[in-house]
């Protein structure tokens, strides 16, 4: 039995992998499983650290039927025939990745999205969730800081560092939880009362998120109590705010009647955003919940539209979305960024983006690899989650039909394509012919 894992491509800043030194000795030496790993120089961990750990350096993966990674694959790096596990990005029907998906169809591969790993009610099984919020709430803390800052609001949220600037999860809560003190003890800028930060979603996401949030001196509200809240004239200046908003305070049926979960979800095209009257009194959206295709867009382009018109300031100043679905459930989501330019001012008048945190618009939060801000941290999750497949992974027999596969259910149902052909369930996110 033999593995790969190889290099990743995305850009220079993704340095995660699917498997960490620690993972790859438990699977050599107790399990019987070759590993092969592609050597990569910005990896957070090193060639050498593997190779002690009893992997193989190679950058030649032609020996692996099954190969491990994390982010798309260039698709002229694709091997013909192989089994391949990563995050393809393709079950929203992504353009962006319809020719990587078409080559591996051509290739006649086989390909496992960790994505589809979930259990019966549909809980990921392998997932970077939880470091997605981590990282997307500290980017998103910093971008407030530095917004406020140019406005001329000089709060402790303005020494809040890129989450790829702190070694480790722990490094960056104990400095948002002193910088959390700082407004316990001094206060926030009168002008500015209320800070106030929503969040969308109930997983991993959301809740990292709101672990990094959760350090500051935290009121929390009920997303009711939102249209009042400015009402209030002995608002605390030592402590900030937070409202969770779950689906039925999001969304609404568009004839009136009233939310119900199960028709929603039947009937998404029968509701709408019900946001209008609540973005005007948030601070921040912190955006980490499900979005499918068809279902109603949350933050519509109109509406911040009317919310930038009407005053010279609104009070919404950043939007993090860390979903970062493009021309999604968020409109000012246009286009991804990444680590080292996380945010851009979005104007909902022109459409147009403007690099930085300054000028007429919301700042917005798009980075598309989130998790890869806090390497160490994030892999050696994510292996944990993933080591009890690797194995299953490795003894499968390829070559049989699909229905054969020997598998667990929750890897059979994760299989979107094998030998060259969608899977079912998938059919329909198959490429366009060129």
């Amino acid at each position: 039995m033999r593995i790969g894992i190889r290099a990743e491509y995305k850009n220079h800043w993704e340095r995660r992998v699917a498997l960490t030194p620690d993972h790859v000795r438990e699977l050599v030496s107790l399990h019987g499983v070759a590993v092969d790993v592609q050597p990569m120089p910005r990896r957070i961990f090193a060639d050498q650290d593997y190779r002690e750990a009893g992997a193989d350096i190679d950058p030649d993966l032609t020996k692996c039927r099954v190969i491990l990674g994390i982010k798309e694959i260039p698709a002229e790096r694709i091997l013909p025939g192989r089994t391949y596990v990563l995050f393809p990005h393709v079950t929203k029907g992504q353009a962006v990745n319809a020719p990587m998906l078409r080559r591996f169809l051509e290739l006649r591969c086989t390909v496992v999205d960790y994505e589809q790993i979930v259990d019966r009610k549909q809980r990921r099984l392998v997932y970077f969730g939880r470091h997605a919020g981590y990282a997307g709430m500290i980017d998103t803390l910093w971008a407030l800081g530095q917004r406020l800052a140019a406005e001329g609001f000089f709060t402790p949220l303005e020494h809040v560092r890129l989450a790829h600037h702190y070694t480790s999860v722990e490094e960056a809560m104990q400095h948002v939880s002193r910088l959390g003190e700082h407004i316990r003890h001094v206060g926030l800028p009168v002008g500015l009362r209320p800070i106030v930060v929503a969040f969308t979603g109930s997983g991993n996401v959301s809740r990292g998120a709101q672990e990094i949030y959760d350090r500051l001196p935290v009121t929390e509200i009920d997303p009711v109590e939102l249209r009042t809240l400015e009402e209030n004239r002995d608002l605390p200046r030592h402590a900030v705010f937070k409202a969770v908003l779950e689906r039925s305070d999001r969304y609404r049926r568009i004839d009136g009647a009233l939310y119900e979960e199960a028709d929603f979800l039947a009937h998404p095209d029968a509701y709408e955003s019900a946001l209008d009257d609540l973005l005007p009194h948030l601070t921040v959206l912190v955006h980490g919940a499900f979005w499918a295709p068809g279902q109603p867009v949350l933050v519509r382009r109109d509406q911040l539209a009317r919310l930038v018109a009407s005053e010279p300031q609104p009070k919404l100043r950043v939007i993090g979305d860390i979903t970062c679905d493009i021309d999604g459930s968020i409109a000012s989501t246009v286009r991804a960024t990444d680590p080292g330019d996380p945010v851009y001012v979005y104007d909902p008048g022109s459409g147009d983006t403007r690099r930085g945190v300054e000028g007429r618009g919301v700042v917005t939060m798009a980075v598309d690899n989130l998790p890869t801000e806090l390497p160490a941290d994030a892999s050696q999750h994510f292996g944990d989650s993933l080591l009890r497949f690797v194995g299953p992974l490795a003894r499968c027999d390829w070559d049989l039909p699909y229905a054969q596969l020997d598998l667990p259910p929750e890897l059979h149902r994760a299989v979107i394509v094998h030998q060259g052909q969608m899977t079912p369930g998938y059919t329909a996110f198959a490429p366009e012919p060129v």
